[in-house]
């Protein structure tokens, strides 16, 4: 018994397997390169425009710097309030408790200062035993 042996001269149609030749790998054309560069450029300005309305929309910023437990009805909170100089506002300060439960709160009145920093310490009243004192926001007072 012969092997059966393919018939000679056929071929298979173009393409059935995948063209023989590929081309040629492209890279990042012009234009995809301004489109990228276009689009970032886009995001920062995007961002420098967040970044801006934010810091008018909330011109004034607090920051904890400590507390200091003096005894089981009083802490002292110590920080920072950053606004405009000329301008006033109030600060919330919560005492609150090992389980965050709200022991204590003032409200403070802070400014107006020539500086943009100025640096607070208040002492606040409270029904237990605070373990920290946080500022919980601070707002503009309109005149």
């Amino acid at each position: 018994m012969s092997e059966a042996q393919p018939p000679t001269g056929t071929t298979a149609p173009d393409d059935r397997y995948g063209s023989a030749r590929r081309p040629a790998a492209r890279g990042t054309g012009r234009g995809a390169k301004i489109a990228i560069g276009a689009a970032l450029v886009a995001a920062v300005a995007a961002v420098g425009w967040y970044t801006v309305a934010q810091q008018q929309a909330a011109p004034v910023d607090h920051e904890d710097i400590g507390f200091t437990v003096v005894d089981a009805e009083h802490v002292d909170a110590q920080f920072q309030v950053h606004m405009p100089p000329g301008t006033r506002a109030v600060c919330t300060v919560d005492a609150l408790s090992p389980s965050y439960a709200q022991v204590g709160t003032l409200d403070v009145e802070v400014g107006p200062v020539d500086t943009r920093t100025s640096a607070y310490e208040v002492t606040i009243g409270t029904s237990q035993e605070a373990t920290t004192a946080t500022v919980v926001g601070c707002e503009v007072v309109d005149d």
